[in-house]
């Protein structure tokens, strides 16, 4: 069976393997993360059919191997489709939606990648000069395929450890080599980083980052930025590759995950991260993560 066949056959069988251990939307719906971590990263497998992404960020990267069906988004200004045995990926801080693009809805394999583990992996030692953002959200590669899946199997393996860490940071090697630059999206801005229109925006950054828990109004960046409400958020967006409240609405996910696994009341968790009530904080959570708080708390506790 070729390494994608199986991994499509893997991922429905991940479905019926997390059906009693993950409360599910629909029988169609179901994500499943993995109890182990390797070197930061978090592994999940996913599959859906009636659950629709809004336009949302995350703060780290996102490599995805789709395994079934056709996930359909909108990234970079563009409609995208994945097929079965391509990459998705997601630069931090670019902005991205999902959906099913077949009835069957799509199936994927994802690494949820922090940004300080990325650039750990730069391969500067053998005089490699690897790119640090994704040139393009879809890519077929079928021979990276196959490593990825390799790398896969070994972090979920129990006392493999070190083999599980070593594939990941060779894919990983690879991946940046082959598929990344060194100016996209966020990077774009960083080579203007001595402007002041730069240095502006980033205080509006800055305000929105120390003040997530309340409700924000574009007045006050456009204080903090001396900029038109109207230039405000255009030009935020062309700097940093989201508008103002995709980048807030990730900042407050940030903090609410952190809050979740550290046992705090759904309630509490929202009120504190600047959500209106526990719904709005539910449907803002569901919608950039696939699940729900509660049930995405359940999944992280099970790690060892």
């Amino acid at each position: 069976m070729d390494p994608l066949d199986h991994a499509s056959a893997s991922a429905s069988a991940s479905a019926s393997a997390a059906d009693t251990a993950t409360a599910t939307a629909t029988a169609s719906d179901w994500v499943h993360y993995s109890g182990r971590e390797v070197l930061g990263t978090t592994l999940l497998r996913a599959h859906f059919d009636t659950h629709r992404f809004e336009r949302h960020s995350h703060e780290f990267y996102s490599v995805g191997l789709t395994t079934s069906g056709v996930q359909s988004f909108r990234c970079g200004g563009g409609l995208h489709h994945g097929l079965p045995g391509d990459f998705i990926l997601f630069n931090p801080d670019q902005a991205h939606d999902g959906h099913k693009g077949t009835p069957e809805g799509f199936g994927y394999t994802m690494l949820q990648v922090p940004v300080a583990t990325m650039q750990a992996h730069q391969d500067q030692d053998a005089g490699r000069d690897l790119g640090r953002y994704f040139k393009v959200p879809v890519v077929r590669d079928a021979a990276l395929a196959r490593t990825f899946l390799a790398a896969v199997a070994a972090m979920e393996q129990p006392g493999e450890t070190l083999r599980g860490q070593e594939l990941w940071t060779a894919f990983v090697a690879e991946l940046m080599a082959r598929h990344g630059e060194h100016a996209c999206g966020p990077g774009k801005a960083k080579a203007q980083s001595q402007s002041e229109a730069l240095l502006r925006l980033s205080a509006a950054k800055d305000y929105l980052a120390a003040h997530f828990h309340r409700d924000v109004e574009i007045a006050e960046l456009a204080d903090q930025t001396q900029l038109s409400r109207s230039h405000l958020t255009r030009a935020f967006t062309a700097c940093f590759g989201v508008p103002p409240h995709v980048w807030l609405n990730a900042v407050r996910l940030s903090h609410a995950r952190r809050m979740l696994l550290e046992g705090q009341r759904l309630a509490e968790v929202a009120l504190a991260c600047g959500f209106a009530d526990q719904s709005h904080f539910t449907r803002r959570f569901k919608g950039a993560m696939g699940v729900s708080p509660a049930q995405w708390r359940q999944m992280m506790r099970r790690r060892p």
